[in-house]
This record gives C-alpha cells, structure tokens and sequence, in this order.
C-alpha cells in the first residue's frame, strides 16, 4: 500500500464520530497490516478520550466492508452476553465508532477504507510470553471468547481469508510448488519437502472430520497470539480480544493450536539452532487449562481430544506455507536475510517432530484438564 498522507489522514479524523478537541496524534503500535493512529481528545471537564484510527490494508483484506459486517455482527453479539454477565462492555470487547455517514467505515477520496475504535485504557498487550500467567490468562480469554460466541451462528459470517485453515488445499498448493520450483531451490531442501510429504495425512485430519460433521463450524478468531490480548495492567487479567480482522467460520481446535505454536515453543519462530526448539509441556498444560476453563464446557468431548491435533496441525501448515513462499521466492512473508523463511519452517517441523515424541503426553493433558 502507499504511505498514508498527511490529506487522507486529516479527511479520515473529520468523518467520524469525535467529540471534544484532537490534541495529539501518533501512529501506534507494532502491526505489520494495517496503519494505525492513537488520536487523544480533550473534552472539556471530562478529561481526555483516547481512540484508535486504522487504514484497512485492501491488499489483504479485499473485501473490508465484508470484514466490518464479521466485526459489527460478533462485538454486538459479545456485548450483549457482557451485559446479561455483568461485566463492562466497554473494557471487554472491541467498541466501533461509527463514521459522520453512519456506516462502520469511511471511504477517504483515494477510495482506502478507514475504521475507528474507542481506545481501551490501562491495558497491554505482550509480545512475547513473560510469565506462565500471561498465557494462561491469554488461554483463559480466547476460551471466553469461544464461549460467549457458542451460540452465534458461524455460518452467517464471511470468510475474510478464503481458505485461511484450508489445510488440505495448502497441501495442493505446496506440492504445485514444488512441481514448478520456479526458483530452483527444491534440491536444497529435499530434506523438508520429504517431511511435508510424509505428514499428508495431517493435511487432511482435521477438514474430513469436520465434513463428516464430527467436529461443529464455530466462530474463530485465526490469530490467537498473546498480543491479541489486552491484559489489565493493575489486576494483569485477560480482559479483551482484539484483532478481529479474521474472525470467521472456523475450528476452535485451530484457534487452539495456534496458540500452542506461538506460545509454548521454546524458540524463536525463526530460530536457528533447532536444539533450541521443542514444545514446552508445562506451557502447553497450563494453556489448556486456562483455555477449557474459559469455554465453561461448550466445547464437545471429541475438540477436547483433538486438542493435541490442533496444535500439530496448525504448526504442520505453518511451516508448510513457510517452504512454499521460500519455494516461490519469498512472496508472502516478510523476510529480514536470505533463507529466513526456511529457517522458520524448520523450526515449525521440528516443533512438530517434538509433538509426536510427546504425543501420549499431549493426550493426557487434555484429557486431565477436561
């Protein structure tokens, strides 16, 4: 995308629903999509509001008034069980502002789409995981956050992403890589593309149950990161998700697994030493536990026990799309020196390759916990 100008930037502040006076404006935080802005108002006797100001990223998300429906539709659902809970509804899910013209988006005269939430105060998100606490309260609030999405109907969502957790179509797209290498780099990694190879069958676990109907199409959140948790900085409790751009119709054990992957790996995602690199069972019992105890039971006995399988598959199809874009140049990931996509799908198949020496462990974990 092209940098944010100073016109656009302005244009986008006059076409929400501000009030008081705009006293400072920053870009904010780290994320490699979006361009986003912490934008302070004075008003009056009431002190300073704060609030967030995003350009949607078209490039990724295509269909951003298709993406803002998914987002109006769960943070209105979310707020309302809040409500009927007792929480705080204004601190426990994300809050849209709504643009002057009514809509949840302003389009700005270059035709960028512009988004607009009330900025949640007296949080942090981590980057990384600093305390056992920290995951287990992250595992806590994305099993609230299946809980309270239990009875929303996943179907009547758009996929953002098609085909985001598709594992078994990146299986196809991975092997037409490799028939093309139009890098000519497969015989430098013959080694990796013989482990994707030999896991097709992981590909494939998760998708034939779920269209055999044995596992339910839940509302999932596909980027279940600890810095998509807002963390209270007084009582360090999970008190919101954040980063709705890819909920959609999904798989809770994915949400799950996702986690895992990030979350209980011992290294680096791009680490190279691979001695450095294993899954880390006490983090993947404590995200469990934390996990389960917020979905307060409305997931069934056969996700609970493709818990482990989440996580297997989610870091199977994570290294496996790391060869493909190392396969076809490098496309789609960022990468910071040569190989760095390689080095990351070795470190996802060795986490992997340590998930099946601890299998019966994984097993019994989530059998405990539930």
């Amino acid at each position: 995308m092209n940098r944010v100008s100073e016109a656009q930037l302005n244009e986008a502040i006059k076409n929400f629903e501000y009030e008081g006076r705009l006293t400072d404006v920053r870009p904010f935080g780290n994320g490699h999509i979006n361009d986003t802005y912490l934008l302070t108002f004075e008003i009056r006797e009431m002190g300073n509001l704060k609030v967030i100001l995003q350009r949607m990223n078209k490039e990724i998300f295509r269909q951003p008034v298709e993406l803002m429906e998914n987002i109006i539709a769960v943070t209105s659902h979310l707020r309302k069980k809040i409500v009927e809970n007792g929480g705080d509804p204004d601190r426990e899910t994300l809050n849209v502002i709504p643009a002057r013209n009514g809509r949840p988006y302003f389009v700005d005269y270059r035709g960028e789409y512009w988004r607009s939430y009330i900025f949640i105060t007296d949080a942090t998100c981590y980057d990384k995981v600093e305390r056992p606490e920290d995951f287990y309260e992250s595992a806590l609030s994305f099993g609230r956050f299946q809980r309270l999405l239990a009875d929303f109907p996943a179907d009547t969502l758009h996929e953002t992403i098609a085909g985001f957790h598709d594992t078994k179509a990146r299986f196809r797209v991975f092997k037409e890589a490799v028939e093309r290498d139009v890098c000519k780099r497969a015989a430098h990694v013959q080694k990796e593309i013989d482990f994707v190879l030999a896991h097709e069958d992981v590909a494939h676990v998760l998708g034939d149950l779920q269209e055999k109907g044995e596992i339910p199409l839940r509302v999932t959140h596909n980027d279940t990161k600890l810095n998509n948790i807002m963390i209270d900085n007084k009582t360090r409790k999970g008190i919101c998700v954040i980063d709705l751009d890819t909920v959609m119709p999904g798989l809770a054990v994915n949400d799950f697994g996702d986690s895992i992957r990030f979350g209980a790996s011992t290294g680096a995602e791009d680490e190279r030493d691979l001695d450095r690199v294993e899954l880390d069972l006490g983090l993947f019992e404590t995200y469990t536990r934390g996990f389960l105890k917020g979905c307060g039971g409305k997931l069934t006995k056969k996700e609970t026990e493709l818990l482990p399988m989440g996580a297997k598959v989610m870091t199977f199809e994570c290294g496996m799309r790391f060869l493909t874009d190392y396969l076809e140049g490098d496309q789609y990931f960022k990468i910071h020196r040569d190989g760095h996509n390689l080095d990351r799908c070795r470190t996802q198949f060795k986490l992997v390759g340590d998930m099946e020496k601890k299998w019966e462990s994984m097993q019994e974990i989530a059998a405990r916990q539930f």
